[in-house]
């Protein structure tokens, strides 16, 4: 039987996996693709994201192919979640096409990747090829990385200097394991920086690797899908941060909370309540459903440091309960001290 070919998105949290994957959804010519989510925090919202899209419940397909994995990080949890899933997946590869798996924004991709070398996926899957996510925008003002041209001067100096915190080693290591990346949000930026952000990008990753610029997840899935990289038989070719630690840790500083309402709200002031809340917490990410007043509408809320983007995806079903479902990612964050200040925007 022949190997499931599997494309692995990595990215920061934020850079538009979710939108990417769901676009490829909506237009995959014909193929049957399984999507194994891998996300941080407790309430799957991007799993239930991609479930929304309308395109997902193939009657030909025996699995469901949206699978969530909320368990962790999946370079933490292979053994424990992946590797049962991949199992199942394995079980009924003759009736699919690929697989793509959206790693969470903290996750290293180098640890699933090696996964694909165990004897029992080996032999039924291959990493067809790992596609990078990233967001000019956050590269471009420091939320990614530090100051560019402070940076490579740095580096032009001294290039033993230890420069990276562990989310500039986190990115860069998603950058050393990419077979193309694609930049997103360029909208934020302007042309002479768009252009700074990708010669920093060039000077990072492999030769060959190419940057395509894209917008709203858009993108034909002939180039995102079929790269045929066989990624586990060239690791060595991928150097990382983290190659020579035997296990790596994660942040532990980085946390997640869940806030859950059934009461109806008020956008503008919850945007204003949360906007506030990032100027004051060092918050990576928010996202999540909405119940608003007087719709019947779901509204789906995403949040990258103070912007927020906002759309109706669909009705709220007749059997499900209506309620704001949002999760926040970042340092250090207490719920005591985030929790109190949302309730003014509810009604």
């Amino acid at each position: 039987m022949h190997k499931i070919p599997v494309t692995v998105i990595t990215g920061f949290l934020g850079a538009g996996k979710t939108t990417l994957i769901r676009h490829l959804l909506q237009n995959k010519q014909g193929l049957k693709i399984a999507v194994l989510v891998n996300e941080f925090g407790e309430v799957g919202i991007d799993g239930e994201l991609l479930k929304s899209c309308q395109v997902c419940d193939e009657e030909d397909l025996p699995i469901n192919p949206i699978v969530e994995l909320t368990n962790g990080c999946l370079c933490c949890t292979v053994q424990e979640e992946f590797f049962p899933t991949m199992q199942v997946l394995l079980e009924r590869r003759n009736t699919l096409d690929a697989i793509v798996i959206e790693t969470s924004g903290l996750a290293l991709p180098k640890p699933l990747i090696q996964a694909f070398r165990w004897p029992e996926i080996r032999h039924g899957a291959t990493v067809d090829g790992v596609i990078a996510v990233v967001d000019c925008s956050g590269v471009a003002t420091g939320k990614l990385v530090k100051d560019l041209a402070a940076l490579e001067s740095q580096r032009e100096a001294d290039p033993n200097l230890e420069h990276e915190t562990p989310i500039e080693e986190l990115f860069e290591d998603q950058l050393a394991c990419a077979d193309l990346v694609l930049l997103t949000k360029t909208d934020l930026v302007d042309s002479q920086t768009k252009q700074k952000v990708i010669d920093w990008l060039k000077a990072e990753l492999r030769p060959g690797v190419k940057i395509l610029p894209i917008t709203d997840g858009q993108i034909d899935s002939n180039i995102l899908l079929g790269f045929n990289a066989a990624v586990e038989e060239n690791l060595e070719s991928r150097p990382s941060h983290h190659d020579s630690e035997a296990e790596h840790e994660h942040d532990e500083q980085i946390n997640s909370i869940q806030w859950t309402s059934q009461e109806e709200c008020d956008t503008q002031v919850l945007l204003e309540k949360l906007k506030q809340l990032v100027s004051q917490y060092e918050i990576y990410r928010i996202k999540g459903f909405v119940k608003v007043a007087n719709k019947p509408m779901r509204l789906v809320l995403q949040g990258v440091g103070d912007r927020f983007d906002t759309f109706y995806d669909r009705l709220w079903k007749p059997e499900e309960v209506q309620e704001t479902k949002l999760v926040f990612i970042g340092r250090d964050l207490e719920e005591g001290k985030l929790i109190p200040s949302l309730k003014a925007a509810m009604r």
